[in-house]
């Protein structure tokens, strides 16, 4: 087992825990957001699964990775990474699609075996993690998000599309990801 996918799987269980409540140490911007189109790879899964270390987000990390996807998704927008939570059954506590990709400037052309989803227009939550290791941050800032009111967040989570924005080249041990999580 690589490094990398050892780093995914403690990040896909971290993610994955029960919540904790932590303080919110800067406000929360909300943005008004246009519709954008993400492909990349796909799986339905939950956090009760990813908690128990045999769940499928990590394997889907290391597919990305060992087959190069980044590099077959057509029309890329830019060079960032994106993931994408959405199709919720519920709330975080139920099934939802994790989809690792890129947003792309054309729909046309989506590659056989990739997954192409769409971020609705609307009311976004910005926050940003702490720079660090991926799965420290991460964890953490999810966490917060769970735990926040819908006043402190700056509306009720509408359960449709969160993504974060992964920057070029991101080191996972020195990461800092932007979170946009949907808002009613």
């Amino acid at each position: 087992m690589t490094r990398s996918l050892i780093r995914l799987t403690a990040l896909a269980i971290l993610l994955a825990m029960p919540r904790l409540h932590y303080a919110q140490e800067k406000p929360v911007k909300v943005e008004e957001q246009k519709a954008f189109s993400v492909i990349g790879l796909a799986v339905r899964t939950n956090n009760k699964a990813e908690a128990t270390g045999q769940g499928e987000i990590p394997k889907l990390w290391q597919r990305f990775l060992q087959e190069g996807t980044a590099d077959k998704i057509p029309n890329r927008a830019d060079q960032n990474l994106i993931v994408v939570n959405t199709d919720y059954e519920s709330d975080h506590t139920g099934e939802y699609t994790y989809l690792i990709g890129s947003r792309v400037t054309s729909t046309d052309d989506v590659p056989a075996g990739l997954t192409l989803k769409e971020i609705p227009a609307g009311s976004y939550a910005v926050l940003e993690s702490e720079k660090g290791p991926a799965p420290v941050v991460l964890p953490k800032i999810w966490q917060q998000i769970w735990a926040m009111p819908a006043k402190d967040l700056g509306g009720q989570r509408a359960f449709q599309a969160d993504y974060e924005v992964y920057p070029p080249g991101f080191d996972p041990q020195n990461v800092q990801v932007t979170l946009h999580i949907g808002l009613k």
